[in-house]
């Protein structure tokens, strides 16, 4: 309903319209009722966070003009006013602010319309004043608040002055939500700055020392822009993530403000009365807009299509660009707050997503050449294949510690602020917890052998390590096993490696051996993926008596000639001898990638297999 205002012609199906944004500009969360539930990702989020944003994609992708856009509209100079004066103390990260001083209003409930737009959004209706800014915010983008100027001070002259500065060490400052918060020193505040108090947090959060309620009658309006990064922070540390933050972090145009201030005006003096006194606008560094050049050639190299000229001109006119052509080479002047177009890619883009990308050919890649992209790869596959094949198991750990080379800026948890510059400490510490369960579950007389090939970082950069961990649970610690496993992995891989101390532990620099340039991947052969089946598998097992003498493998083989292409694994679970025969027992997990398998499946294969065994002389199926 509030999309339909931005049109004269009746909007499709509310599917056909989350269709049309789906593949031309957002993701589509959820569809239910009449409410879309938008996805705006952060390259569009400028602009693309508002009713107005969303209007104008709908207009592009289902080629339906828009009856008015708000932001092409003139904005009318507000008269000035002495009364209200505004200082910003850091201008990098204040980029505009606007106020305005409006007497006589009336706060009281929200008529109908406006209680139904903001309650269908999910936001809670309340009062007239704070419903019209939050209602602006919702239709153009530009986040604003307002503040009750009778609980401000006023100066000698009887004017009231807004600071914006950073918060003193230590200051607090309760929210409209009731809550306190300590706020970090040199966090961005608004301020009333005859008394020096808080009055809100830049935008994110508006002070309860200034709320507007019902026995308010004079009201300053803010309409501001603050540095996205700032805000973001600011956020964060607070844990306090509204509506206005999310705007402001990903960096709406400066012009703005005067539209959102615009539209809140005139909504206010709509539908709570009063006067506007007059308003003062820092602006100390009004943005520039450069325009972003794209030829036809590039269009069609870029996305393998053979667009005309009037394909490329259409497809700009339905996003409102304004541009110029010569020599099929498009000057497009982005409008203030299309953020995002930059580059000739941006432009391309564009094109490309208005005309529709189910209209791009179909085009088979290249085939892959030669194998130096692929040798680390291969070679760290075969490593962890001679490993498991050991009885070795692979274990996966977090890349942050305690103590390193290198710090990060932002670290996830603070007690590990650094990226760790071994594999060591973490292995030796799974090697201890490890211990602690692996008897309940290996039993005694197991050890327990683990393994992680990852990323270390030292002062010198990144490389790969290889850590082998190797405990004997019970008994004296032995470095054979080690030895023979190294000892694979330099006969079978090519690895050089290190000596064997005598606490089970060895770490391999796989840059230091310069595994990518001297590994042969033809040393092992990878087949080609397959995936796993989403069904359930099923299973059978099989026991047959054997004359003494009989292999393994003579009997394995016997099973796989019947088994079929359903049989995913194959295992001897057992294996005994008695009175001249050999008995061998192995289960067989059957999966089909289309359908979970039945008895009428699999009874036709074990019987082939039965039958298979009994040829065999002396074999007789237990």
């Amino acid at each position: 309903k509030w999309l339909q205002t931005y049109f004269d012609t009746p909007l499709p199906s509310i599917e056909e319209v989350s269709d049309a944004l789906t593949f031309h500009a957002f993701e589509i969360d959820e569809a239910e009722g009449d409410v879309l539930d938008v996805n705006v990702l952060p390259d569009r989020a400028a602009y693309g966070l508002s009713h107005r944003g969303v209007a104008l994609e709908v207009s592009a992708a289902l080629n339906m003009p828009m009856k008015s856009d708000p932001l092409r509209e003139a904005v009318p100079e507000l008269p000035s006013t002495n009364t209200l004066s505004v200082q910003i103390e850091n201008e990098e990260k204040c980029l505009r602010y606007m106020g305005a001083l409006v007497t006589g209003v009336t706060v009281g409930p929200s008529p109908a319309w406006l209680k139904e737009a903001l309650e269908s959004l999910g936001q809670r209706s309340i009062n007239n004043v704070v419903d019209a800014t939050n209602y602006v915010m919702l239709n153009i983008g530009q986040p604003l608040h307002a503040f009750d100027a009778s609980k401000l001070s006023k100066n000698t002259d009887g004017a009231y002055e807004i600071l914006v500065r950073g918060a003193y060490e230590g200051e607090k400052i309760t929210t409209l939500s009731g809550d306190e918060y300590i706020l970090p020193e040199d966090t961005l505040l608004i301020t009333d700055k005859v008394a020096d108090v808080a009055i809100g947090i830049a935008g994110v959060k508006g002070g309860k020392v200034a709320e507007v309620d019902a026995n308010t009658t004079d009201i300053i309006l803010e309409a501001a822009t603050f540095d996205g990064t700032s805000i973001r922070k600011t956020a964060q540390a607070l844990k306090l993530w509204t509506d206005a933050s999310l705007r402001f972090q990903n960096k709406i145009s400066a012009d703005l403000v005067a539209y959102g201030m615009r539209d809140v005006v005139k909504l206010i003096l709509d539908i709570a009365g009063g006067e506007l006194v007059g308003s003062t606008d820092l602006y100390p560094q009004p943005e520039t807009v450069t325009p972003v050049s794209v030829s036809l050639d590039q269009i069609n190299a870029h996305l393998g299509t053979q667009y005309s000229g009037a394909d490329v001109e259409s497809a700009l006119t339905r996003l409102g660009f304004i541009f110029t052509s010569d020599a099929m080479t498009y000057t497009v002047t982005p409008a203030f707050e299309r953020r995002d177009l930059v580059l000739p890619q941006d432009l391309i883009e564009e094109v490309g997503r208005t005309i529709g990308y189910d209209t791009l050919p179909l085009a088979e890649l290249p085939p892959i050449s030669g194998e130096s992209n692929q040798t680390q790869y291969r070679c760290f596959e075969h490593i962890k294949d001679v490993l498991i094949e050991r009885g070795y198991t692979e274990i996966s750990t977090q890349s942050f510690a305690a103590a390193g080379d290198i710090e990060l800026a932002n670290p996830l948890d603070m007690t590990k602020p650094y990226l760790r510059p071994s594999l060591e400490t973490n292995m030796r510490t799974a090697l201890t917890h490890a211990k602690n369960i692996a008897p309940r579950v290996l039993g005694p007389d197991e050890a327990i052998k683990l393994f992680e090939l990852g990323s270390v970082f030292e002062q010198g950069g990144e490389h790969f390590s290889l850590a082998l961990g190797y405990v004997q649970l019970r008994g004296k610690q032995s470095k054979t096993m080690l030895e023979e496993t190294l000892d694979a992995l330099k006969t079978d891989v090519g690895i050089s490696v290190p000596s064997v101390t005598d606490d089970g532990f060895v770490e391999i620099n796989l840059s230091d051996n310069e595994v990518a340039s001297t590994y042969t991947p033809a040393r092992v052969s990878l087949g080609a993926y397959q995936p796993y089946s989403v069904y359930p598998f099923a299973l059978r097992d099989v026991a047959v008596w054997t004359p003494e003498g009989t292999e393994e493998s003579r009997v394995l083989n016997a099973i796989l000639e019947k088994a079929g292409d359903l049989v995913a694994r194959i295992d001897l679970f057992d294996r005994f001898e008695k009175e001249g025969r050999i008995s061998f027992a192995f289960r067989l997990v059957f999966e089909a990638p289309d359908r979970t398998l039945s008895d009428e499946d699999l009874n036709p294969i074990m019987d082939a297999v039965y039958a298979n065994l009994k040829e065999n002389e002396g074999w007789e199926i237990r």
